[in-house]
């Protein structure tokens, strides 16, 4: 997170002490090895912030027009590298750029989830304008399709059908993936053991206004089908540069999107209940869903086609059940096989994929840590064998792409950035 003003670290250690941040017991528990050998939660009396608040000191002395986006992005990407958070303490760090006027939160993902990680933070860190406010969290645009008496039976009759469809042929592409079957290698591929391979990052800004206004070109579309098409876009314009004429039209490159599977909360509701320990589920609860894009040569191609195509594949992955079902069985994994087994299953699914993409909503209303406002909030993930990560968060009326490459694989992730803005800005065009 970006802050408008120099940081204040008294400041911010007395908003961390005063918040719901502390209260919850994620963030408050040390992760140990139980009697039998299964790690669980231990709660611990005291939480220390100065172990948990990493003050990464101001040591610039370069001219006015010094890149502070890059520097930040070059600070994030010695963590995929550098060895992971102490175990003898909470599972989260607060690292402070002094330099960069930028806050960074390291935390585990043993934590929480992205969506109820973000809520979290959204309900401890309140709106910039009223202390006292919880900033909104928009709506999560998670509308069930649902049939009036007036279609008859006839329509659930199709709609089941389609939905036990689509299931099963994505559950057995699912399990294809998972054994052995994988794309034609390209300029993007990663691969067993890219996760520890060094990393680059990059950002694409984009306003969440043209994605609204593109999104009205296409009958039903949604931020998330914009935001495929313009990844799907944006990757066969960066492959053209890569590989000119290398590659077939209609190659296949797939990818993994998250999915949140929780029911939707209004802040408010989610602060009041985590206060009253009422046992809101606040862990880990998504599910995967395999993203197919293909490319196309940039030259002559409409804009818009490339929504059209991935609001027609988005449409499929949410009439089905992917998406609950790799949820499902991962827990049944975990439970009956342990999570060595599960994990290695996981790895052997995400090896053999190119990437990995998400988008997190986050608060519409512009929020303030110890009274210093916000500029931007950007999300990474890190451990991951694709050579290409991709998570977009809305904040504000704007929308931040983090891009993190195998800078091997993928040396010039902005070159990719700009691909991917160039995108959005065309399919503006051609909308109006």
């Amino acid at each position: 997170m970006g802050f408008k003003n120099p940081i204040d670290i008294a400041a911010i250690k007395s908003h961390l002490k005063t918040f719901l941040l502390l209260s919850h017991p994620r963030f408050s528990s040390l992760m140990v090895r139980g009697p039998r050998g299964l790690k669980q939660w231990h709660r611990t009396s005291h939480v220390d912030l100065d172990r948990h608040i990493i003050v990464v000191p101001n040591t610039i002395t370069t001219a006015s027009n010094f890149d502070h986006e890059a520097a930040v992005n070059a600070y994030l990407a010695d963590f995929y590298t550098s060895s992971g958070l102490s175990a003898d303490k909470p599972l989260w760090e607060f690292h402070l750029l002094m330099a960069h006027n930028c806050g960074v939160f390291r935390i585990h993902h043993a934590l929480g989830d992205g969506a109820s990680l973000m809520s979290l933070l959204s309900a401890s860190f309140r709106g910039a304008e009223e202390e006292e406010k919880l900033p909104d969290l928009g709506s999560a645009g998670k509308k069930r399709n649902r049939v009036n008496g007036e279609k008859g039976w006839w329509v659930l009759l199709i709609g089941f059908v389609g939905m036990v469809w689509f299931t099963l042929i994505f559950a057995v592409e699912f399990a294809l993936r998972l054994l052995w079957d994988c794309d034609r290698k390209t300029e993007i591929s990663g691969g067993d053991g890219v996760e520890l391979w060094p990393r680059k990052l990059a950002t694409a800004r984009f306003k969440l206004q043209d994605m609204k206004l593109v999104k009205k070109a296409v009958p039903n579309a949604t931020i998330n089908d914009v935001l495929v098409g313009v990844v799907s876009a944006g990757l066969s314009r960066y492959l053209d540069q890569r590989t000119p004429n290398g590659l077939p039209e209609g190659l296949r490159i797939t990818g993994m999107a998250m999915v949140n599977l929780r029911e939707q909360h209004r802040l408010q509701e989610q602060s009041d209940l985590m206060k009253s320990n009422s046992g809101l589920s606040w862990r880990n609860k998504f599910g995967t869903v395999l993203l197919p894009i293909y490319y196309q040569k940039s030259s002559g191609t409409d804009p818009l086609g490339y929504l059209k195509r991935a609001k027609v594949t988005m449409d499929r992955k949410k009439q089905s059940l992917e998406a609950f079902l790799s949820y499902k069985i991962g827990c049944i994994l975990m439970t009956y096989l342990g999570a060595e087994i599960a994990t290695w299953l996981l790895y052997r699914a995400v090896s053999n994929t190119n990437f990995v993409i998400s988008n997190m909503l986050g608060p519409q209303e512009e929020i303030a840590v110890g009274g210093n406002p916000v500029t931007y909030l950007r999300v990474n993930t890190s451990s991951v064998p694709q050579a290409l990560t991709m998570h977009m968060v809305s904040y504000a009326e704007r929308a931040d792409m983090q891009i993190s490459v195998a800078k091997d694989i993928i040396p010039d992730p902005e070159f990719l950035a700009k691909c991917f803005e160039e995108a959005l800005v065309d399919m503006k065009e051609a909308a109006h």
